[in-house]
């Protein structure tokens, strides 16, 4: 009769090997944002961001357990201190990039929504300025905000 093992040992089943090397690359979630396009006199709103060289969407992060909707109203408020009536928030388009100042490969998801508000906008503490800009303006955006600047002009929305 064969020994019984004790508790304490344990065999190994047999398997193939694990030959070491380099764990393979885990993609990155997108980055989902929500961001405002402000549209007056054919330019479109954006902020420069402190610390920052480029032309921004005034947007940011959606929240956990907060609606897109949610978010731009938020954003607006926060970063250019604009009340925007939630009645007045409708999706223009998603724009999926190359996240700005990220790893390669990781992407930013921004959702972009026209709104109305007779607030004029106005920088914040996240904000060193805003800007009225057109398509023209396209290379002092990062990814993101080209896109949006292209598709606006082809809804014909800026010059």
């Amino acid at each position: 009769m064969a020994p019984t093992p004790s508790p304490s040992t344990t065999t190994a089943a047999p398997g193939p090997s694990r030959v070491s090397g380099p764990e393979p690359a885990l993609a990155l979630p997108p980055i989902r944002v929500a961001a405002l396009a402000l549209v007056r006199d054919r330019r479109v709103l954006m902020v420069t961001a402190r610390g920052r060289d480029v032309h921004f969407m005034p947007g940011g992060k959606i929240d956990a357990g907060e609606t897109a909707v949610e978010a731009v109203i938020r954003e607006a408020h926060e970063e250019v201190s604009i009340a925007l009536d939630p009645a007045s928030v409708t999706p223009l388009f998603v724009v999926t990039t190359q996240a700005h100042g990220e790893p390669e490969g990781r992407q930013v998801e921004m959702q972009l929504f026209a709104a109305t508000t007779p607030d004029a906008p106005l920088p914040s503490s996240e904000v060193d300025a805003v800007h009225w800009v057109t398509s023209a303006d396209t290379h002092r955006c990062p990814p993101a905000g080209a896109e949006t600047l292209h598709r606006l002009r082809e809804l014909d929305l800026i010059d």
